[in-house]
């Protein structure tokens, strides 16, 4: 596909200013995802008008909340190019035979009051699953993936925060970033660290919101271990009294990695997966909008105490090795959802995906699983590990524990 043409001023509210408020309101964050989320955009592909659209819409806020162009060509849009080839084969070289595609990052800076040259990054990640071609979890025929947690919640989020910054700006600049090519394997953050339109070695850290729009029991926070001041400001910010579970990882299947493996500390602000995650009915309806502006708030704490802080103060710590191999997964799949936030032995998972692997042994949503063939799984990265050493169409057996007891199943990849 070509290069796709914006025209800014298309999709945006006509006048934001009299709809959103000053604060951090539900009323606001679903008016965003509502949008976002609607049937009008079809999923948000990445490299598609139906994106592009989502594109404008986030830049003509950015406009209208003050901050200025920081992409390319004083724009507010960043490009880069894709190859649906890697889709399906993520070794194939730029000469495979595969669609084209110019996907944007949507790119704005609010200036602080002060005088310092580093910034804070604030991102999430915009694009989505389109009509199901790739990376769904549905079996059905075709069908819009409105992804309205993921990643329309985060999104929101974004916005929602660059309008409440712009009302009440701190002394340091922070740099909004919206990601496209998430989905399709962290695409978008991975052009932006290494073309970067503001100088990374400037960052003070990076916060990423993927998924944080159904606040159920707790918020989880990953990237705790990539500073050693992390766990005190996430807690002395906690107020509101929320549950949070505080995981040390700097990596993931979200647009935080690229950033840490720029050595730069790193938080992403997660509610847990669920069983409509990557699937069409993953709609706003499901959206806990004022449990969002709770994380929110939470957020807008932590940037506050960031805004004292110099990065002679907030230093980067390379965090436990094991997140290298978090989420490279080489190996056959088995269709699960992992409950990202579980603590005990073993991987716990929220459901399981038709027609699947582990759907067609019997698991279920909640089963842990706690071996694979004659490997003990202690937690996800073992259970990564494990797949890491099988083949497609091989058999062995998965033990799970179930309402307290463990059973044993035969599996087949």
């Amino acid at each position: 596909m070509g290069s796709l043409l914006f025209v800014f001023g298309a999709c945006s509210n006509s006048d934001p200013e009299s709809t959103l408020t000053p604060e951090i309101t539900g009323a606001d964050i679903t008016e965003y995802i509502t949008y976002l989320a609607s049937d009008s955009l079809k999923g948000r592909e990445a490299g598609t008008a139906d994106e592009a659209v989502a594109g404008n819409y986030i830049a003509d806020l950015f406009r209208d909340f003050g901050l200025e162009p920081a992409g390319d060509d004083n724009t507010y849009l960043q490009e880069f190019t894709i190859n649906t080839a890697k889709l399906n084969n993520p070794h194939a070289t730029d000469e495979s035979e595969g669609e084209k595609r110019i996907a944007k990052n949507v790119v704005g800076l609010l200036q602080g009051t002060g005088t310092s040259d580093e910034f804070i990054i604030i991102g999430a990640h915009y694009d989505h699953l389109g009509m199901g071609s790739f990376g769904s979890l549905y079996s059905g025929d075709p069908r819009i993936h409105n992804g309205a947690d993921d990643n329309a919640s985060g999104t929101a989020g974004l916005l929602e925060l660059a309008h409440y910054f712009s009302k009440n700006r701190p002394e340091t600049d922070i740099l909004f970033l919206a990601f496209s090519g998430e989905e399709m394997g962290l695409l978008g953050s991975a052009h932006y660290v290494e073309e970067p339109t503001v100088d990374l070695d400037n960052a003070l850290a990076m916060i990423n919101m993927d998924m944080i729009g159904r606040l159920k029991e707790k918020l989880i926070i990953f990237g705790i271990g990539t500073a050693d001041d992390w766990e005190t400001i996430v807690t002395d910010a906690n107020t509101d009294s929320l549950t949070i579970d505080l995981v040390p990882d700097g990596t993931g299947a979200s647009d935080h990695t690229s950033f840490y493996y720029k050595n730069i500390p790193v938080l992403h602000y997660f509610t847990d997966t669920h069983a409509d995650y990557h699937r069409p009915s993953d709609d706003v309806q499901y959206i806990n909008a004022d449990g969002e502006a709770e994380v929110l708030n939470h957020l807008v704490r932590v940037v506050n105490t960031l805004d004292t802080m110099d990065k002679d103060q907030l230093v980067f710590v390379e965090a436990p090795g094991e997140q290298q191999e978090s989420m490279r997964l080489e190996g056959p799949t088995l269709g699960v959802l992992p409950d990202y936030g579980f603590d005990g032995k073993g991987m716990k998972i929220t459901g399981t995906s038709s027609g699947g692997p582990a759907a067609n042994a019997g698991l279920q949503g909640g089963d842990v699983i706690v071996g694979i063939g004659d490997m003990d799984l202690k937690d996800i990265y073992d259970y990564m590990g494990a797949l890491n050493k099988l083949k497609k169409g091989q058999k062995t057996t998965i033990t799970i524990v179930r309402d307290g007891k463990e059973m044993t199943m035969d599996l087949q990849l």
